[in-house]
């Protein structure tokens, strides 16, 4: 090669790649609107965020987020039900475009995915018996505690527990709370409103909150990559959060209004 033309090789050669990138960030949001069809990963079995209703169909907080997202890029919703193990996979292998299941933000995921801004509250804590005497992660030594597998209360609770707990790890939420109800472990860790909604149907049971593990807003996720369905999100949330209508479903669902959200 020329080495007078050398630089301008290599110039045109970084525009090509920059080039190639705008063209795959901008690949899911193209998709979603030629096929008039968005895929958004939801829970089914995380009151009252996502779940079953009487109707067989999806409902709760993160499925009318989804519906809202829909409707505001003029398109159909697609619901594709996940569990807190497959639901970064779903959006990796392109089985998805945008995940909205109680979904926490960290470094770790951060890694993998991206996201848009929060769109609602979300905590999670340790929850036992009234006659369980619990006031520190120090006193869940020699305890068993039930945990739903990869979701954000496994993570944290691996930070934070002493050694001898024993930790039984199980594949949905359902799992998790009918093993602490059926008495196989004495502690269940998981999110307040999954607590709430078991407190409710088990009163037999006497759980109460004990120690808080998280305090994490919802957000959503995006493929790596996908800035310009990420940009699109997000002015949707923006807007519903300025029109007060992040805060009414959050109100209808859980109680409370969405308040201070991060970006």
């Amino acid at each position: 090669m020329n080495l007078a033309r050398r630089p301008l090789a290599l110039g045109l050669a970084t525009l090509a790649a920059f080039a190639a990138c705008g063209v795959h960030a901008q690949s899911a949001l193209d998709d979603v609107m030629k096929a008039k069809t968005i895929r958004i990963a939801i829970p089914t079995d995380y009151p009252p965020y996502g779940f079953v209703g009487t109707d067989l169909q999806p409902q709760g907080l993160d499925i009318d987020t989804a519906r809202l997202i829909a409707a505001k890029l003029g398109v159909k919703a697609e619901l594709v039900p996940v569990t807190s193990a497959n639901r970064i996979p779903y959006l990796q292998t392109r089985k998805a475009d945008l995940v909205i299941s109680t979904l926490g933000k960290n470094p770790e995921r951060e890694k993998v995915i991206d996201f848009t801004y929060s769109y609602s509250p979300f905590f999670q804590a340790v929850f036992a018996p009234k006659s369980l005497p619990i006031r520190s992660f120090a006193d869940l030594a020699g305890k068993s505690v039930a945990v739903t597998r990869g979701a954000m209360e496994d993570q944290e609770l691996s930070k934070v527990i002493p050694p001898g707990v024993d930790v039984k790890r199980f594949e949905d939420n359902n799992a998790t709370i009918a093993a602490f109800v059926a008495g196989q472990t004495q502690v269940v860790a998981t999110s307040a409103s999954v607590a709430g909604n078991m407190m409710a149907k088990n009163p037999q049971v006497g759980a109460e909150y004990k120690l808080l593990l998280k305090d994490s807003p919802n957000f959503i996720g995006v493929a790596k990559g996908e800035d310009a369905l990420r940009g699109k999100v997000n002015e949707i949330l923006a807007d519903a959060k300025k029109s007060g209508e992040l805060d009414k479903m959050s109100q209808k669902w859980l109680g409370r209004p969405a308040g201070d959200l991060p970006q």
